[in-house]
């Protein structure tokens, strides 16, 4: 164990930027995935949008959806992780609205996945909200 504790005194901050670096890489690919799938079909998503009176809506789906490709490859390349991270809470508001409205769905398997749907994006969330605190 002195190995390992003498190796990351000897380079200060290796194990947080491992752990930050991981973690980016980790979140940056729903972002990058989920935003390709909507960019490109967003006929899918786009009637939630309008739902919610999101105007030209499957406009606005495509924009998201390259705003969440964007993000996503800024956070897992380490290219302007902050606005990144803002742009990417700030799309994440409306998608996690629009998209898993788990309290307007009368059957309880659907209320339920939609449900978990909407904590996955509050986890998401909150990991973006970590990225924009961190000091660097």
């Amino acid at each position: 164990m002195a190995f390992v504790q003498d190796r990351w005194q000897d380079e200060p901050g290796v194990l947080e930027r491992s752990v930050e670096t991981a973690g980016r890489l980790l979140i940056s690919g729903m972002f990058i995935s989920g935003g390709w799938n909507a960019f490109k079909a967003p006929e899918q998503r786009a009637p939630r949008a309008a739902a919610i009176g999101i105007p030209f809506p499957e406009l606005a789906t495509r924009a998201n959806g390259a705003a969440m490709v964007a993000g996503g490859v800024a956070l897992a390349t380490g290219v302007a992780v902050k606005p990144a991270a803002a742009a990417l809470a700030l799309t994440l508001v409306p998608t996690t609205i629009a998209g898993h409205p788990f309290w307007t769905e009368e059957d309880p398997k659907a209320r339920a996945q939609q449900r978990i749907h909407f904590l996955k994006n509050l986890a998401r969330l909150g990991g973006l909200l970590i990225l924009l605190s961190k000091r660097r």
